[in-house]
């Protein structure tokens, strides 16, 4: 489900006080890593990434492929930080607008 613009402001200012959680170096990504991720979205819903790899295409190639194993929603990225955001069905912590 596409978040709306409403619902991302809202995520950001949530967003701007947290650290990040799952740290992407030299090895890219890997199946513990996206367990990891997977486990991170589950009990926390809304979480940053640090991406510390080389240029802006392989940065945002790296973040859509987290997207899209994780089924997360992007919510924003500045530079090396990724915002992701994926509702826990069963332990919903996170209240979005409408």
């Amino acid at each position: 489900m596409p978040l709306s613009n409403t619902q991302k402001k809202h995520l950001k200012s949530l967003a701007h006080k947290l650290d990040p959680v799952v740290r992407i170096g030299q090895h890219g990504i890997s199946e513990n890593l996206l367990t990891e991720l997977d486990i991170a979205l589950s009990r926390h819903e809304l979480l940053k990434v640090k991406l510390s790899v080389g240029d802006r295409e392989l940065r945002d190639a790296m973040i859509a492929e987290l997207c899209t194993q994780s089924q997360a929603e992007l919510v924003q990225r500045i530079g090396n930080i990724a915002v992701l955001f994926r509702r826990n069905p069963e332990r919903q912590k996170i209240e979005l607008p409408a």
